[in-house]
């Protein structure tokens, strides 16, 4: 039976759940009435443990003890059926052991893709019975048209959804010793992301028929080459003027700041005069609105969803400049400064990449038909040879 108790002349409550004895604290006074009020608390809380229906988190959400019983409540759904493991048990004990090594957006990600593709198919599937044949036909369905949308899904998203999928299957293969069926599947081919970046000429259109209120964030998103998520989430307190640089520490993913995608975005953006003048025209307009750089009226961050709606978009369209995605702007930027023959290792630095690999991949085809450098000075050096 629970009991109430006075520590220092306050009630606590004192009861054991699962074995565990449990002492709480309360805020009430020592008086016959509030101990007549947790008397009730407490028949309410054994009747739940009783009907195991009892959420210490409900009663007592600031408690240490919260995160010990919901450890030991995963745990108890940590079992066998007999000597096996249903998919959708272990799922979901994957997934929380699996939470704090993820930011909030791949927690987020993750959790869309179960409930939304893998528990649906695979939840009463008995992880050691899944077969090499049950991953090929999921992986051909799900490629197949939707009869809703009449669209299929792309090889990258398609991947996004498997990826999951492999690490529970292995991850219990490992835990439980079985054979993994996952040997020899291997990802989609994804085609090469399309790089279309804009011409300097279009770049100088588009900052000078914007609407006055987006040219600086025009501006400083051409000529930084950040990310969408890093220029809505840029702060006040990560610029730095006086050393012509940008800090960029955070970005804005899904409405929310968070740390940035990797280690080498964390990364000072050094800032050319261009972008130096519209940061100080900025700090007029929202300084004293928002912590934030760019930010609607009320000062809340910029939606990129609406903002490419109603602002990039109807732009190019007046322009009559092909329509491409706002993400092109950062690839306008790294081609121009491949072109202006930038170091390549400064280029990667400035772009966030934790080495030239990629910058050459992406880029360097778009190099020869802006700087003209495509083998004639070879050829050159070769005749006067």
């Amino acid at each position: 039976m629970g009991a109430i108790n006075a520590r220092d002349g306050k009630l606590y409550v004192d009861f054991r759940f699962k074995g565990v004895r449990c002492r709480e604290q309360t805020s009430h006074l020592d008086n016959p009435q509030n101990r007549k009020r947790l008397e009730k608390l407490i028949s309410m809380i054994e009747a739940e443990i009783k009907l195991g229906k009892f959420d210490y988190s409900r009663y007592f959400p600031d408690s240490p003890k919260v995160e010990k019983f919901e450890n030991l409540i995963r745990q108890e759904k940590f079992k066998r059926i007999g000597n096996r493991m249903l998919f959708g048990v272990f799922a979901e004990i994957w997934f929380a052991e699996k939470q704090v090594e993820w930011r909030q957006s791949q927690i987020e990600n993750i959790r869309g893709i179960l409930d939304k593709h893998l528990l649906p198919v695979w939840r009463e599937r008995e992880l050691h019975e899944i077969q090499k044949a049950d991953i090929m036909d999921f992986r051909r369905k799900i490629t197949e048209e939707s009869p809703v949308t009449k669209k299929r899904l792309s090889s990258s998203r398609i991947n996004h959804i498997l990826s999951p999928l492999k690490m529970i299957v292995e991850e219990a293969a490992d835990r439980f010793e079985f054979e993994s069926p996952w040997r020899g599947i291997k990802q989609l081919s994804v085609p090469r992301t399309e790089i279309n970046p804009f011409t300097m000429d279009e770049v100088k259109r588009l900052i000078k028929y914007v609407r006055d209120d987006f040219k600086n964030y025009y501006t400083v998103r051409f000529f930084t080459g950040l990310r969408t998520g890093e220029i809505d989430g840029l702060q006040w307190k990560y610029v730095d003027l006086d050393n012509r640089q940008l800090l960029i520490y955070k970005s804005l993913v899904n409405g929310n700041i968070q740390d940035t995608k990797t280690d080498g975005s964390y990364r000072h953006v050094d800032l050319s005069e261009p972008v130096i003048e519209a940061l100080k025209a900025q700090r007029a307009m929202t300084a004293n609105r928002s912590g934030f750089v760019f930010c609607s009226a009320t000062g809340t961050p910029l939606q990129h969803r609406n903002v490419t709606k109603r602002v990039w978009y109807p732009l190019l369209r007046r322009l009559n400049i092909l329509e491409r995605n706002p993400y092109q702007s950062r690839h306008t930027t790294a081609t121009l400064w491949l072109a202006a023959g930038e170091s390549p290792e400064w280029i990667a630095k400035q772009l966030g990449h934790t080495s030239t690999a990629m910058l050459f991949r992406v880029y360097s085809r778009y190099v020869p038909n802006l700087t003209r450098k495509d083998g004639s000075a070879f050829e050159k050096l070769l005749t006067d040879f």
